[in-house]
């Protein structure tokens, strides 16, 4: 089942009178349970073609379509309620909310949304207990090492059973031992959840993870394949 469609996007930049086409015609799709690696150097085009999979942006043309939905079209506010049910995000610098511990930053996309207590506590200790953190539940970021931040984003970001999860550079703040780390549980509950992940990246360690990897270039997707 197709999850998102990207289908001849163009994006734009303007800076004063300079215009950079970040996004050049690009088009593809990503199916449910893959496990996808967008890979190029610094200005290919990566984190913006994220960004729009994400309904962060909106690109200037073309079509951007998550679960039937033409999201290119919608306003700030439907991307917004869009994101809160299909997307799960994990991001470079874990975007933790410093105040609330690994439990409470778990939950709060489950408070957001609705989910009844029952529920949310279920669920909660289900994903801690699958990133390996059950016994760091009332620790709050400044009291976890990086990796251990990183494995509550992996966690919040599959919190609401989203379709699909994008990583933007997940392992760029991490040694090799904990970013292989955070790799291995992402592709673990990738394979549990059937949820497609999709992740943006330059680090080689990252791409040996990926079971298909589309590279870009110059705004352009220049290759498109299975594993790096």
């Amino acid at each position: 089942m197709e999850v998102i469609r990207v289908e001849h996007v163009i994006k734009t930049y303007h800076i004063g009178q300079i215009e950079t086409r970040a996004l050049d015609d690009v088009s593809m799709s990503v199916e449910a349970g893959e496990f996808t690696a967008l890979v190029g150097p610094s200005g290919s085009g990566k984190t913006t073609l994220l960004q729009l999979m994400g309904c962060l942006d909106r690109p200037n043309s073309g079509a951007v379509t998550i679960n039937g939905h033409d999201v290119a079209r919608y306003n700030a506010g439907q991307r917004a309620d869009l994101r809160k049910k299909e997307i799960g995000f994990v991001f470079q610098f874990f975007a933790l909310v410093p105040v609330l511990n690994a439990y409470e930053n778990v939950e709060l996309p489950l408070l957001l949304s609705g989910v009844k207590p029952k529920e949310r506590r279920s669920r909660v200790l289900e994903l801690l207990n699958a990133v390996g953190l059950s016994d760091r539940t009332t620790h709050r970021p400044d009291q976890m090492s990086g990796g251990e931040q990183q494995r509550v984003a992996i966690a919040r970001a599959l919190a609401t059973r989203p379709s699909m999860v994008l990583a933007d550079e997940p392992t760029a703040n991490l040694d090799t031992a904990n970013g292989e780390q955070a790799m291995t549980i992402m592709q673990q509950l990738n394979e549990q959840t059937g949820t497609a992940f999709v992740f943006a990246t330059h680090d080689p360690r990252v791409m040996a993870f990926a079971r298909r990897t589309v590279r870009l270039r110059d705004g352009k997707i220049v290759e498109d394949g299975a594993g790096n």
